[in-house]
């Protein structure tokens, strides 16, 4: 049976750690003058006190760094928020299983498998990150003319060996709060590249995540997500039982350049951001479905856009815009049924939007079938309908084909000089 090393101060810590103890348990909560790094193998758990509540472990800078085989459970990590909460820093051929359960976080979690490490499997139940800034982190994935910043939960294979492969679970994450978001990307999973080492996720599952890259309006580079699945990433499961929310520039709230398999929102993706999208999908998506609605607010904040890849199945209840520039669905690849149970709806006008990092004049259009978009079947059962000056309801551009579309109720366009149908390919309404 493994012995139970019990401290309640930073130096009974360290001796514990210097010790090589297999199991700590913090009993008080107290202030660690440096960082900690736990020995190949430890345990570091937080044991409840008298009232109930777990201790609070505090860091001036960083917090605990992990090596291989560790687990960090039932406790209360404090860092500084710009820094990390837990960390890891070893190299080595099989880094082991990393578990984490009931953990409260100020500061980053980063999970970062680099050169010389082939193998890491992390497993989460019940994490939350109360605030985090991972805005600086020079490790970023670079595609279509933009940068990624990492995120408050951030799991990357940073290895560009194509042999190496980090698993990871994750479950019940919430990160951040209502008004008071995390900076950067909220949760952010990659693999090396659309080559390279890759991220194997069995499941994620989450409650409320809020994000705010915290960008000055203008640059079209740089870009975060509420939930960002990176290339080299590709995710079984995705769920969310809580809303997702963004409130900065450029802040996707779901995106993804891997492959997610099966996609669930129960609640609502609200974006209050300028060039913020409720769903851009540059990946490989089997099927995707939100219960909720899909609602942005900002200047250019699209509700789904499909810019590359794929998606078989995808489903929504409502998606309504408010911005100029703020299209409804903006399809430019081929993809299989859309099915929107309620409306399509926008209320702007033209306006300032980022595609593929470059910032554009786009009308407000409720759905829109690029040059080069396919959809094999669309299904409205609501209206779709524009309220913006010079906007069309629903347009398909030359080079664009819809194979079949299905209107339960009205296509309208109210604004002043504004088109209900704009169809290149003619393809009959039912």
């Amino acid at each position: 049976m493994t012995t139970i090393t019990k401290v309640t101060n930073y130096n009974e810590l360290t001796q514990a750690i210097d010790n090589r103890a297999a199991h700590i348990a913090i009993t008080r909560s107290f202030l660690a003058l440096d960082s900690v790094t736990l020995p190949d193998g430890t345990l570091l758990e937080g044991i409840a006190q008298e009232d109930g509540s777990l201790p609070v472990l505090s860091f001036l800078a960083d917090g605990v760094v992990l090596t291989t085989n560790n687990t960090v459970q039932n406790l209360n990590i404090a860092a500084s928020a710009e820094h990390r909460a837990i960390f890891n820093t070893k190299t080595a051929e099989d880094l082991g299983k990393f578990h984490f359960s009931r953990l409260s976080l100020i500061g980053q979690f980063s999970f970062i498998m680099r050169a010389g490490s082939q193998s890491a499997q992390v497993t989460i139940d019940d994490l939350d990150i109360v605030y985090a800034d991972a805005r600086h982190y020079f490790e970023q994935p670079q595609k279509y003319g933009v940068n990624v910043l990492q995120g408050a939960f951030t799991a990357y294979n940073f290895n560009s060996n194509p042999d190496s492969v980090l698993n990871i679970s994750i479950k019940n994450i919430r990160i951040g709060r209502a008004n008071a978001p995390v900076a950067g990307s909220g949760l952010f999973v990659s693999g090396f590249g659309d080559e390279g080492g890759r991220t194997l996720i069995d499941v994620i599952e989450t409650g409320d995540i809020y994000s705010n890259g915290k960008l000055p309006f203008g640059v079209a580079n740089l870009i975060t997500a509420g939930v960002f699945i990176v290339y080299g990433a590709h995710a079984k499961r995705v769920e969310h039982h809580g809303n997702i929310v963004t409130y900065g520039v450029n802040d996707m709230v779901l995106d993804t350049w891997g492959q997610v398999d099966e996609w669930v929102s129960h609640q609502d993706i609200i974006s209050y951001s300028p060039s913020g999208v409720g769903f851009v999908n540059f990946g490989y998506v089997k099927n995707f479905v939100v219960k909720g609605a899909v609602k942005t607010y900002g200047l250019g904040a699209r509700g789904y856009n499909q810019y590359d890849g794929t998606v078989d199945r995808i489903e929504f209840n409502d998606i309504a815009t408010y911005g100029d520039g703020s299209v409804g669905v903006q399809i430019s690849k081929k993809i299989g049924t859309l099915t929107v149970n309620g409306s399509i709806t926008t209320q702007g006008g033209i306006g300032n939007s980022l595609v593929k990092g470059k910032n554009v004049l786009l009308p407000a259009i409720a759905l829109s079938i690029k040059d080069g978009g396919e959809v094999d079947s669309i299904t409205v059962k609501g209206n779709i309908s524009t309220q913006g000056k010079d906007v069309t309801a629903y347009q398909v551009e030359n080079g664009g084909k819809v194979h079949a579309i299905s209107v339960g109720g009205r296509i309208t366009a109210a604004g002043a000089d504004a088109i209900t149908v704009q169809d290149g390919a003619v393809t009959p309404i039912r």
